[in-house]
């Protein structure tokens, strides 16, 4: 039960541990999670950006071996749930839970005032069991969704992919742009982020790996604005290396790597393209570095369930 939002490692322990039982047990394993996040119905303005959307969620978790997910609609209704009802009505009765697998900073109900304190003693009477899993540390911390949010709005997306176990990735369909990055030598696929919630990363150039219909290709992507033409919108875009197909309509993922500078003005176009150059280079080496490392025995061994 939770949020799960970024399904990190500090996550994906408590989904371990959760089939670990249910296979020890016979049972099913269910996931109890919220859409959309609760902070978007109580406090729209304090809302965290998603690291992963409903449906990249879902896409996640059904590699996860878990036997099903639950998307409970959260609703200001649900949200004056006390504890006791929220276990009773939605746990108890709906779920038919015998045994609970939480997270060791989880809390839930009215005000988040529940907690596995509250939970232990709500499961000795009404016949389930409490396991908390404790925090998974990684990067000198625990792993949370808000410290890899930090980590992303500072543009550092190899923190990121510490704390998620994956690149940090934007999912988007391919819209038409002014057409610049053509007339300068680096045609660029204008990327449309659908969901207005998802977080995107702080402005930056990152070297990133594009998932195409076709396949997987390198590239630099571009996030935020082009000082070196005043007036030009903020864009996201991404110069795929060695590729000038027409992608227009076409969805793209693109799994974000490394940042490789910041975005700043330059005093003429030639100096920008000498810059540009500079970025294809640098993603080129970054990304068959990290393709052989990613190809490793011990990385396999790392990445493995």
């Amino acid at each position: 039960m939770g949020t799960f939002d970024g399904v990190h490692p500090g996550h994906r322990e408590v989904l371990r541990e959760m089939s670990r039982r249910g296979r020890r047990t016979s049972r099913p394993s269910v996931l109890v999670t919220f859409r959309p996040h609760p902070l978007q119905v109580l406090r729209p303005q304090d809302a965290p950006r998603l690291l992963t959307t409903s449906s990249e969620k879902k896409e996640i978790l059904a590699q996860t071996g878990l036997d099903y997910a639950v998307f409970l609609p959260f609703t200001r209704a649900l949200a004056r749930y006390t504890p006791r009802r929220f276990v009773e009505e939605v746990l108890v009765a709906r779920m038919a839970v015998k045994e609970l697998v939480i997270g060791y900073d989880h809390g839930f109900g009215r005000g988040r005032s529940g907690d596995a304190d509250t939970l232990d003693a709500m499961g000795a009477e009404l016949g389930f069991g409490v396991q908390v899993v404790p925090p998974v540390v990684a990067g000198g911390g625990p792993v949370s969704s808000s410290r890899i949010r930090r980590a992303l709005l500072a543009g550092d997306v190899r923190a990121a992919h510490t704390g998620l176990g994956r690149p940090y990735s934007l999912r988007g369909v391919v819209v038409r742009g002014d057409g610049r990055g053509r007339r300068l030598g680096f045609p660029t696929a204008n990327l449309e982020i659908r969901d207005s919630r998802k977080l995107i990363p702080g402005e930056g150039i990152y070297a990133v790996r594009a998932r195409l219909p076709s396949g997987t290709r390198d590239g630099a992507l571009h996030i935020g604005p082009r000082p070196t033409f005043p007036g030009a919108r903020a864009t996201i875009e991404v110069h795929l290396l060695d590729y000038n197909a027409d992608l227009y309509g076409a969805e793209l993922q693109l799994d974000l790597i490394e940042r490789l500078r910041e975005v700043r003005p330059f005093a003429s176009v030639a100096e920008l393209i000498g810059h540009m150059n500079e970025d294809v280079r640098r993603a080129r080496r970054i990304l068959a570095e990290y393709r052989n490392r990613d190809s490793s025995p011990q990385t396999r061994s790392r990445m493995a369930p």
